[in-house]
Protein backbone atom coordinates (compact mmCIF):
# COMPACT_ATOMS: atom_id res chain seq x y z
CA UNK A 1 0.00 0.00 0.00
CA UNK A 2 1.34 3.62 -1.08
CA UNK A 3 0.26 5.11 2.67
CA UNK A 4 2.63 7.64 4.07
CA UNK A 5 1.26 7.40 7.87
CA UNK A 6 0.32 10.58 10.21
CA UNK A 7 2.45 9.23 12.64
CA UNK A 8 2.40 10.84 16.10
CA UNK A 9 0.35 14.39 14.19
CA UNK A 10 -2.31 13.57 16.04
CA UNK A 11 -3.33 12.50 19.35
CA UNK A 12 -6.77 11.99 21.56
CA UNK A 13 -7.29 14.16 24.36
CA UNK A 14 -10.46 12.79 25.53
CA UNK A 15 -13.12 9.56 25.55
CA UNK A 16 -15.98 8.79 26.56
CA UNK A 17 -18.52 5.47 26.25
CA UNK A 18 -21.71 4.95 27.67
CA UNK A 19 -23.00 0.80 29.20
CA UNK A 20 -23.38 -1.50 26.21
CA UNK A 21 -26.79 -3.18 26.55
CA UNK A 22 -30.18 -3.01 26.74
CA UNK A 23 -31.37 0.83 27.04
CA UNK A 24 -34.87 0.31 27.04
CA UNK A 25 -35.69 3.86 28.71
CA UNK A 26 -33.05 5.52 26.42
CA UNK A 27 -33.25 6.68 22.63
CA UNK A 28 -30.30 7.89 20.16
CA UNK A 29 -30.64 11.17 21.46
CA UNK A 30 -29.54 10.40 24.68
CA UNK A 31 -27.22 7.90 23.80
CA UNK A 32 -25.55 10.43 22.39
CA UNK A 33 -25.66 13.40 24.82
CA UNK A 34 -24.16 10.92 27.20
CA UNK A 35 -21.52 9.66 25.22
CA UNK A 36 -20.40 13.41 24.26
CA UNK A 37 -20.58 14.81 27.66
CA UNK A 38 -18.33 12.76 28.62
CA UNK A 39 -16.15 13.33 26.42
CA UNK A 40 -16.52 16.95 26.69
CA UNK A 41 -15.80 16.58 30.39
CA UNK A 42 -12.68 14.35 29.77
CA UNK A 43 -10.80 16.95 27.34
CA UNK A 44 -12.24 19.78 29.39
CA UNK A 45 -13.36 21.49 26.09
CA UNK A 46 -17.01 22.09 25.42
CA UNK A 47 -18.94 21.55 22.17
CA UNK A 48 -18.57 25.11 20.79
CA UNK A 49 -14.76 25.06 20.87
CA UNK A 50 -14.69 21.67 18.68
CA UNK A 51 -14.74 22.98 15.72
CA UNK A 52 -15.94 20.04 13.61
CA UNK A 53 -17.69 16.46 14.15
CA UNK A 54 -17.38 13.01 12.58
CA UNK A 55 -20.80 10.80 13.50
CA UNK A 56 -21.20 6.91 13.14
CA UNK A 57 -24.10 4.80 12.67
CA UNK A 58 -25.72 2.15 10.22
CA UNK A 59 -28.94 2.53 11.16
CA UNK A 60 -29.66 5.50 13.69
CA UNK A 61 -29.57 7.93 11.57
CA UNK A 62 -28.58 9.38 7.83
CA UNK A 63 -27.05 12.96 8.26
CA UNK A 64 -24.78 14.84 10.38
CA UNK A 65 -28.22 16.36 11.77
CA UNK A 66 -28.60 12.82 14.12
CA UNK A 67 -25.60 14.32 16.03
CA UNK A 68 -25.89 17.81 15.58
CA UNK A 69 -29.69 18.08 16.93
CA UNK A 70 -29.30 16.14 20.57
CA UNK A 71 -26.09 18.37 20.90
CA UNK A 72 -27.90 21.28 19.60
CA UNK A 73 -24.71 22.40 17.64
CA UNK A 74 -24.46 25.75 15.80
CA UNK A 75 -22.87 26.50 12.55
CA UNK A 76 -20.61 23.27 13.04
CA UNK A 77 -19.68 20.57 10.22
CA UNK A 78 -21.25 17.30 10.98
CA UNK A 79 -20.16 13.98 8.57
CA UNK A 80 -22.11 10.77 9.26
CA UNK A 81 -20.45 7.59 7.80
CA UNK A 82 -20.89 4.67 7.08
CA UNK A 83 -18.48 1.59 6.85
CA UNK A 84 -20.22 -2.01 7.77
CA UNK A 85 -18.98 -2.94 11.26
CA UNK A 86 -15.66 -0.62 10.86
CA UNK A 87 -18.25 2.52 11.06
CA UNK A 88 -16.79 3.56 14.31
CA UNK A 89 -13.51 3.30 13.04
CA UNK A 90 -13.71 4.83 9.78
CA UNK A 91 -15.49 8.18 12.04
CA UNK A 92 -12.23 8.58 14.21
CA UNK A 93 -10.22 8.05 11.15
CA UNK A 94 -11.85 10.55 8.89
CA UNK A 95 -11.60 12.84 12.24
CA UNK A 96 -8.14 12.10 13.15
CA UNK A 97 -6.90 12.51 8.91
CA UNK A 98 -9.06 15.99 8.97
CA UNK A 99 -7.07 17.47 11.67
CA UNK A 100 -3.85 16.03 10.48
CA UNK A 101 -4.72 17.95 7.04
CA UNK A 102 -4.62 21.50 9.12
CA UNK A 103 -8.34 21.89 8.31
CA UNK A 104 -9.30 22.07 11.92
CA UNK A 105 -7.56 22.18 15.17
CA UNK A 106 -10.14 19.59 16.98
CA UNK A 107 -12.60 17.21 16.07
CA UNK A 108 -14.84 14.68 17.53
CA UNK A 109 -15.83 10.98 16.31
CA UNK A 110 -18.67 9.93 17.80
CA UNK A 111 -19.94 6.23 17.26
CA UNK A 112 -23.85 5.08 18.00
CA UNK A 113 -26.09 2.85 17.36
CA UNK A 114 -29.89 1.54 18.83
CA UNK A 115 -31.21 -1.61 17.75
CA UNK A 116 -32.36 -3.30 20.69
CA UNK A 117 -36.12 -2.58 20.83
CA UNK A 118 -36.03 -2.32 16.85
CA UNK A 119 -38.09 -5.18 16.33
CA UNK A 120 -35.31 -6.82 14.41
CA UNK A 121 -32.49 -8.97 15.80
CA UNK A 122 -29.43 -7.21 14.79
CA UNK A 123 -29.57 -4.43 11.78
CA UNK A 124 -32.30 -4.48 9.00
CA UNK A 125 -29.97 -4.68 5.91
CA UNK A 126 -31.54 -2.61 2.70
CA UNK A 127 -31.53 -5.23 0.15
CA UNK A 128 -29.55 -3.88 -2.39
CA UNK A 129 -30.27 -5.57 -6.11
CA UNK A 130 -27.10 -7.07 -7.21
CA UNK A 131 -26.11 -9.93 -10.20
CA UNK A 132 -26.93 -12.78 -7.73
CA UNK A 133 -23.31 -13.86 -6.67
CA UNK A 134 -23.92 -12.33 -3.45
CA UNK A 135 -24.04 -14.41 0.14
CA UNK A 136 -27.25 -15.92 0.92
CA UNK A 137 -26.19 -16.92 4.26
CA UNK A 138 -26.85 -15.22 7.42
CA UNK A 139 -23.19 -13.64 9.42
CA UNK A 140 -23.58 -16.59 11.94
CA UNK A 141 -23.60 -18.78 9.36
CA UNK A 142 -20.79 -17.47 7.04
CA UNK A 143 -18.71 -17.45 9.94
CA UNK A 144 -19.20 -21.24 11.08
CA UNK A 145 -17.54 -22.14 7.78
CA UNK A 146 -13.99 -21.32 9.28
CA UNK A 147 -13.76 -23.41 12.06
CA UNK A 148 -14.17 -26.44 10.26
CA UNK A 149 -12.08 -25.23 7.37
CA UNK A 150 -9.03 -24.07 9.52
CA UNK A 151 -9.43 -27.40 11.91
CA UNK A 152 -8.88 -29.26 8.86
CA UNK A 153 -5.91 -27.45 6.81
CA UNK A 154 -3.84 -27.43 10.12
CA UNK A 155 -5.12 -31.33 11.32
CA UNK A 156 -7.07 -30.19 14.49
CA UNK A 157 -9.45 -32.08 15.84
CA UNK A 158 -13.09 -31.54 16.55
CA UNK A 159 -12.40 -31.67 20.35
CA UNK A 160 -9.36 -29.65 20.40
CA UNK A 161 -11.59 -26.81 17.90
CA UNK A 162 -14.25 -26.91 20.26
CA UNK A 163 -12.08 -26.37 23.06
CA UNK A 164 -9.84 -23.56 21.70
CA UNK A 165 -13.52 -21.65 20.87
CA UNK A 166 -14.93 -22.21 24.11
CA UNK A 167 -11.73 -20.71 25.63
CA UNK A 168 -11.89 -17.74 23.36
CA UNK A 169 -15.19 -16.84 24.92
CA UNK A 170 -14.09 -18.02 28.50
CA UNK A 171 -11.36 -15.46 27.92
CA UNK A 172 -13.69 -12.51 27.03
CA UNK A 173 -16.56 -13.29 29.12
CA UNK A 174 -13.85 -13.30 32.02
CA UNK A 175 -12.91 -9.80 31.38
CA UNK A 176 -16.74 -8.98 30.83
CA UNK A 177 -17.45 -9.71 34.05
CA UNK A 178 -14.88 -7.08 35.20
CA UNK A 179 -16.13 -4.12 33.50
CA UNK A 180 -19.25 -2.14 34.14
CA UNK A 181 -19.98 -1.14 30.92
CA UNK A 182 -19.95 -4.48 29.25
CA UNK A 183 -23.74 -6.01 28.46
CA UNK A 184 -22.87 -9.54 29.34
CA UNK A 185 -20.87 -9.51 33.40
CA UNK A 186 -21.23 -13.33 33.92
CA UNK A 187 -18.25 -15.71 33.26
CA UNK A 188 -18.48 -18.74 31.87
CA UNK A 189 -16.05 -21.82 32.13
CA UNK A 190 -14.91 -23.66 29.13
CA UNK A 191 -17.44 -26.73 29.69
CA UNK A 192 -20.05 -24.79 30.44
CA UNK A 193 -19.34 -23.19 26.74
CA UNK A 194 -18.88 -26.57 25.17
CA UNK A 195 -21.99 -28.14 26.53
CA UNK A 196 -24.21 -25.55 24.58
CA UNK A 197 -25.71 -26.47 21.36
CA UNK A 198 -25.20 -25.48 17.84
CA UNK A 199 -27.27 -22.77 16.66
CA UNK A 200 -25.08 -21.86 13.38
CA UNK A 201 -22.89 -24.83 11.94
CA UNK A 202 -21.02 -25.94 14.73
CA UNK A 203 -21.18 -22.26 16.72
CA UNK A 204 -23.27 -22.10 19.66
CA UNK A 205 -25.14 -19.13 20.78
CA UNK A 206 -22.09 -18.08 22.66
CA UNK A 207 -19.86 -18.26 20.04
CA UNK A 208 -21.75 -15.21 18.65
CA UNK A 209 -21.43 -11.92 19.64
CA UNK A 210 -25.16 -10.11 20.64
CA UNK A 211 -27.31 -7.46 19.57
CA UNK A 212 -26.58 -4.07 22.03
CA UNK A 213 -27.40 -0.19 22.21
CA UNK A 214 -24.47 1.73 22.89
CA UNK A 215 -22.30 5.25 22.16
CA UNK A 216 -18.56 6.01 22.27
CA UNK A 217 -16.46 9.18 21.72
CA UNK A 218 -12.99 10.68 20.93
CA UNK A 219 -12.01 14.37 20.60
CA UNK A 220 -8.71 14.45 18.98
CA UNK A 221 -5.95 17.23 18.23
CA UNK A 222 -2.25 18.02 16.85
CA UNK A 223 -0.39 16.51 18.53
CA UNK A 224 1.96 19.88 19.65
CA UNK A 225 -1.55 21.03 21.15
CA UNK A 226 -2.41 17.39 23.11
CA UNK A 227 -1.15 18.62 26.46
CA UNK A 228 -2.98 21.78 26.73
CA UNK A 229 -6.49 19.40 27.30
CA UNK A 230 -4.52 16.28 29.04
CA UNK A 231 -1.29 15.52 30.89
CA UNK A 232 -1.59 11.72 29.63
CA UNK A 233 -2.79 12.22 25.82
CA UNK A 234 -2.70 9.11 23.68
CA UNK A 235 -0.53 9.51 20.35
CA UNK A 236 -2.04 7.97 17.09
CA UNK A 237 0.91 5.74 15.56
CA UNK A 238 -1.05 4.49 12.70
CA UNK A 239 -4.08 4.13 10.76
CA UNK A 240 -5.19 1.85 7.88
CA UNK A 241 -8.27 0.54 6.10
CA UNK A 242 -8.67 -1.90 3.68
CA UNK A 243 -11.80 -2.44 1.23
CA UNK A 244 -12.16 -6.38 -0.01
CA UNK A 245 -13.31 -6.65 -3.31
CA UNK A 246 -15.41 -9.46 -2.96
CA UNK A 247 -13.83 -11.77 -4.86
CA UNK A 248 -13.89 -14.54 -2.21
CA UNK A 249 -17.18 -15.04 -2.91
CA UNK A 250 -16.67 -16.42 -6.48
CA UNK A 251 -13.33 -17.88 -6.05
CA UNK A 252 -13.04 -21.55 -5.90
CA UNK A 253 -9.67 -21.01 -4.07
CA UNK A 254 -10.76 -19.29 -0.79
CA UNK A 255 -10.75 -21.72 1.90
CA UNK A 256 -12.14 -19.64 4.38
CA UNK A 257 -8.78 -19.61 6.72
CA UNK A 258 -7.70 -16.33 6.10
CA UNK A 259 -9.17 -12.77 6.06
CA UNK A 260 -6.45 -11.33 3.43
CA UNK A 261 -7.64 -7.36 4.05
CA UNK A 262 -6.83 -7.53 8.22
CA UNK A 263 -3.62 -8.77 7.25
CA UNK A 264 -2.82 -6.38 4.18
CA UNK A 265 -4.55 -3.42 6.81
CA UNK A 266 -2.37 -4.46 9.74
CA UNK A 267 1.17 -5.05 7.60
CA UNK A 268 0.23 -1.24 6.23
CA UNK A 269 -0.19 0.18 10.21
CA UNK A 270 2.84 -1.69 11.26
CA UNK A 271 4.46 -0.25 8.62
CA UNK A 272 3.17 3.82 9.37
CA UNK A 273 4.15 3.02 13.20
CA UNK A 274 7.16 1.15 12.84
CA UNK A 275 6.53 -1.97 14.07
CA UNK A 276 8.78 -4.73 13.82
CA UNK A 277 7.62 -7.20 15.88
CA UNK A 278 4.02 -7.12 16.46
CA UNK A 279 3.90 -9.62 19.57
CA UNK A 280 6.52 -8.11 21.62
CA UNK A 281 5.98 -4.56 21.01
CA UNK A 282 2.58 -4.17 21.38
CA UNK A 283 0.71 -4.08 25.24
CA UNK A 284 -2.50 -4.80 24.53
CA UNK A 285 -5.09 -5.45 21.41
CA UNK A 286 -9.01 -4.72 20.77
CA UNK A 287 -9.78 -6.89 17.88
CA UNK A 288 -13.37 -7.44 15.92
CA UNK A 289 -14.29 -11.02 18.05
CA UNK A 290 -18.07 -11.25 16.24
CA UNK A 291 -17.65 -14.85 16.36
CA UNK A 292 -14.75 -16.84 18.47
CA UNK A 293 -13.09 -18.53 14.98
CA UNK A 294 -12.53 -14.83 13.93
CA UNK A 295 -10.71 -14.54 16.52
CA UNK A 296 -9.01 -16.82 16.17
CA UNK A 297 -7.79 -16.45 12.36
CA UNK A 298 -7.25 -12.47 13.70
CA UNK A 299 -4.05 -13.51 16.06
CA UNK A 300 -2.91 -15.10 13.18
CA UNK A 301 -3.47 -12.56 10.74
CA UNK A 302 -2.54 -9.84 13.13
CA UNK A 303 0.96 -11.35 13.15
CA UNK A 304 0.27 -12.80 16.67
CA UNK A 305 1.09 -16.32 15.83
CA UNK A 306 2.75 -18.18 13.61
CA UNK A 307 -0.38 -19.58 10.98
CA UNK A 308 -2.28 -22.88 12.22
CA UNK A 309 -1.07 -22.25 15.82
CA UNK A 310 -3.24 -19.66 17.35
CA UNK A 311 -5.64 -22.11 18.39
CA UNK A 312 -2.72 -23.34 20.46
CA UNK A 313 -1.63 -20.40 21.85
CA UNK A 314 -5.45 -19.44 22.69
CA UNK A 315 -5.37 -22.68 24.76
CA UNK A 316 -2.30 -22.03 26.58
CA UNK A 317 -3.38 -18.60 27.62
CA UNK A 318 -1.23 -16.26 25.54
CA UNK A 319 -3.61 -13.94 24.91
CA UNK A 320 -5.07 -13.80 28.34
CA UNK A 321 -5.65 -10.89 30.70
CA UNK A 322 -2.16 -12.35 32.21
CA UNK A 323 -0.85 -13.84 29.36
CA UNK A 324 2.04 -12.44 27.02
CA UNK A 325 -0.23 -10.23 24.86
CA UNK A 326 -3.86 -9.58 26.13
CA UNK A 327 -6.35 -9.03 23.45
CA UNK A 328 -9.73 -7.95 24.63
CA UNK A 329 -9.53 -6.84 27.98
CA UNK A 330 -12.77 -5.49 28.47
CA UNK A 331 -14.53 -8.05 27.21
CA UNK A 332 -14.52 -7.50 23.34
CA UNK A 333 -18.05 -7.80 21.42
CA UNK A 334 -18.44 -11.45 23.06
CA UNK A 335 -18.89 -9.43 26.32
CA UNK A 336 -20.00 -5.94 25.38
CA UNK A 337 -22.50 -6.85 21.82
CA UNK A 338 -22.26 -5.43 18.85
CA UNK A 339 -23.88 -1.65 18.36
CA UNK A 340 -22.50 -1.39 15.19
CA UNK A 341 -21.56 2.27 14.99
CA UNK A 342 -19.65 2.17 18.49
CA UNK A 343 -17.66 -0.66 18.12
CA UNK A 344 -14.68 0.69 17.16
CA UNK A 345 -14.65 3.44 19.21
CA UNK A 346 -15.26 1.42 22.14
CA UNK A 347 -12.04 -0.49 21.10
CA UNK A 348 -10.46 2.77 21.49
CA UNK A 349 -11.77 3.71 24.89
CA UNK A 350 -9.87 0.49 26.64
CA UNK A 351 -7.21 1.23 24.77
CA UNK A 352 -7.16 5.28 26.34
CA UNK A 353 -8.14 3.55 29.83
CA UNK A 354 -5.57 0.86 29.71
CA UNK A 355 -2.68 2.75 28.59
CA UNK A 356 -3.13 5.66 30.59
CA UNK A 357 -3.41 3.32 33.89
CA UNK A 358 -6.98 4.18 34.49
CA UNK A 359 -8.24 0.24 33.58
CA UNK A 360 -9.58 -1.05 36.86
CA UNK A 361 -7.03 -3.67 39.11
CA UNK A 362 -8.94 -6.21 38.18
CA UNK A 363 -8.55 -6.02 34.87
CA UNK A 364 -5.66 -4.38 33.69
CA UNK A 365 -3.05 -5.55 31.41
CA UNK A 366 -0.42 -7.01 32.93
CA UNK A 367 2.13 -6.17 29.76
CA UNK A 368 2.09 -2.27 30.73
CA UNK A 369 5.43 -1.57 32.60
CA UNK A 370 7.05 -3.06 29.75
CA UNK A 371 5.07 -1.70 26.48
CA UNK A 372 3.40 1.30 25.27
CA UNK A 373 1.20 0.65 22.12
CA UNK A 374 -2.18 -0.60 21.80
CA UNK A 375 -3.82 -1.83 18.49
CA UNK A 376 -7.30 -1.76 17.73
CA UNK A 377 -8.61 -3.77 14.92
CA UNK A 378 -12.40 -3.95 13.58
CA UNK A 379 -13.99 -5.28 10.64
CA UNK A 380 -17.01 -5.55 8.56
CA UNK A 381 -18.33 -7.92 6.07
CA UNK A 382 -18.04 -11.53 6.02
CA UNK A 383 -15.29 -14.12 4.76
CA UNK A 384 -14.41 -13.49 1.39
CA UNK A 385 -15.75 -9.93 1.70
CA UNK A 386 -14.43 -7.93 4.22
CA UNK A 387 -13.42 -4.50 4.95
CA UNK A 388 -10.98 -4.29 7.75
CA UNK A 389 -9.26 -1.19 10.07
CA UNK A 390 -6.40 -1.12 12.24
CA UNK A 391 -4.75 1.45 14.55
CA UNK A 392 -1.78 1.66 16.63
CA UNK A 393 -1.89 3.94 19.80
CA UNK A 394 0.67 4.83 21.76
CA UNK A 395 1.92 7.00 24.83
CA UNK A 396 5.50 8.17 23.65
CA UNK A 397 5.52 10.74 21.08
Amino acid sequence: MGSHGIKDRVAIVGMGCTRFGEHWDKGVDDLIIDAATATFRSAGVTKAEVDAYWLGTAQSGMSGITLARPLQLIGKPVTRVENYCATGSEALRQAVYAVASGAYDTAMALGVEKVKDGGYQGLNAVPIPGDGTQRTLAAAAMFSMVAPAYANKYGVSTEEMRQALARVASKNHHNGARNERAQFRKEMSVEQLCAMPAVAGGLSVYDCAGVADGAAAAIVVRAEDAHRYTDKPLYIKALSFVAGNGSGLTDPAYDYTTFPEVGQSAADAYAQAGVISPRDEIAMAEVHDCFTPTEIILMEELGFAERGTAWKEVLAGTYDLDGELPVNPDGGLKAFGHPVGASGLRMMFEAWLQLRGEAPENRRISTLGSRSLALTHNLGGYPGEMVSFVSILGTDR
